[in-house]
Parts: structure tokens; sequence; C-alpha cells
């Protein structure tokens, strides 16, 4: 899956490492932000991640630390199609590469670890004389719960 599960502990340290390489402040809301993304299962939208740590900080804190830590390679944005982007943490080395199925009525996420093998992107490489081609690609259908409704 997406998600490194490094002991918690560790795991946090070496994000707000990676932030103070960069000379930028271990503020609180930014290593909840951290930490909570750490342990959610799926991307989340800078709502949901508002209305997880309360009132440790704003909606506006939220939007500034996610454009941070995507800027800084710390965060994946996705674009579910339905205009509200989602975000979440990328691991330790950037291998965490899955694709999402998305419930078009509920919105629930279920992670796809399969992908194409690399040779679908050579071809397409070599026909079209592009370089380091890759691809986001997400899947869309109805969820068991929502089939029953």
């Amino acid at each position: 899956m997406g998600h490194d599960h490094q002991h918690p502990k560790q795991e946090l340290d070496r994000l707000t490492e990676q932030l103070r390489r960069r000379d930028l402040k271990i503020t609180g809301p930014r290593k909840r932000i951290l930490e909570l993304l750490r342990n959610h299962p799926h991307p989340m939208t800078n709502k949901e991640v508002y209305a997880a740590v309360g009132e440790a900080c704003d909606l506006a804190t939220i939007y500034r630390s996610m454009h941070m830590l995507e800027d800084m390679g710390m965060v994946k944005r996705f674009d579910f199609g339905d205009g509200v982007a989602r975000f979440e943490l990328v691991s330790e080395g950037g291998n965490d590469h899955h694709h999402h199925l998305i419930c078009r009525q509920c919105s629930e996420i279920v992670e796809i670890d399969e992908c194409f093998p690399s040779e679908f992107q050579d071809q397409i490489a070599a026909a079209s004389g592009y370089r380091e081609v890759t691809h986001k690609l997400e899947f869309f259908g109805v969820c068991p719960g929502c089939q029953s409704c």
C-alpha cells in the first residue's frame, strides 16, 4: 500500500527531520497534519484534515501547510474529478506508486497496488518520442454498499 508502517515515533521523527533540513519550523499544526496523514489509509481533503485536527489550527493554515508539504514532495495531490484536492503522505524513497478505485456515489476509496508493466510506458515513450513517461490512473465505480441502495 501507499503508507510506510515503521514504528510511529520513528516515522514522525523522519518526517519532521525533512522539514528541519529545509530550515522550516516544526509547528504544532504541521506535526499534527503529518501524523494524521501518516495514520490515514486514504487521501484526505483539506476539510477532512481540518475536522480531524480540531481547534489546533484554522483552515487557512491547513491549506498553506498542505501546499508547502506538496511543494516539498512530502505529500501527493490527487484529483478524483469532483473538484476537491486530496492529499496523501509520500513514503520514504517515493516507492508508493498505486492507484485508487473511487465510488461515484459515496466517494469511498480503495487502494489498488497492481499496475501496468513498465514495458507499457516504454512502448508509449518509444512510439511518441517522449522521455520519462509516467502515469496517473484512477478507477471509478459503484461500491457494494451503494449497489444495495
